[in-house]
């Protein structure tokens, strides 16, 4: 039997760098400081946590008092913005040491941030970053695709999936080409 303060994580939901890109609705789930923040994915799921993979392309090094690193990951479909500063020590130390162009997996929580002009960047923060084969990445690519395809056959039928149609007018037929085309990327 679990015990009430049992930490549990939320699961890494996989999603697309274009489905990802277009996410601008974040919300809390409960009151206090602690109650965990997610964003909704147009395709209708509440996501704390993604899970991507791709090829990071480019790192950079930031700050020195304030060190982070920033990266860009691109899949089939494209680019995810990664960081990983001092509280994420782990993620920091590897996303340092891993030198682009290669194939990585990385865990991480998404993030929105609203610019004075009203434009929403999104990127991950993220907590894991391990160096992957092209095997792993085309799998990704296979699981990416099915959950997208379920989670657009359930659009409307919960109250998160209702939410995003409503928030993102989610047009199914963009995204069930998106995932088409990220398909024929697969090499397996």
């Amino acid at each position: 039997m679990r015990s009430q303060n049992a930490f549990e994580r939320e699961p890494a939901r996989r999603v697309f760098a274009s489905e990802f890109r277009e996410t601008r609705y974040q919300f809390k789930e409960g009151d206090d400081e602690k109650s965990p923040t997610y964003v909704l994915l147009p395709s209708g799921i509440r996501s704390n946590r993604v899970f991507i993979v791709g090829t990071l392309t480019e790192r950079q090094r930031h700050g020195d008092q304030n060190l982070f690193y920033r990266g860009r990951v691109i899949d089939p479909t494209g680019t995810f913005f990664i960081m990983a500063g001092s509280y994420q020590p782990e993620a920091m130390q590897q996303l340092a040491r891993i030198e682009p162009p290669v194939f990585v997996a990385v865990v991480g929580k998404p993030n929105l941030y609203m610019t004075p002009d009203g434009a929403c960047l999104v990127s991950i923060r993220a907590e894991s970053i391990s160096v992957v084969d092209r095997e792993t990445r085309d799998i990704w690519v296979l699981d990416t695709a099915r959950d997208t395809l379920d989670r657009l056959d359930a659009l409307g039928t919960t109250g998160d999936s209702r939410r995003a149609q409503e928030e993102y007018g989610t047009q199914p037929d963009i995204y069930r080409k998106i995932v088409y085309d990220a398909l024929t990327q697969v090499q397996l």
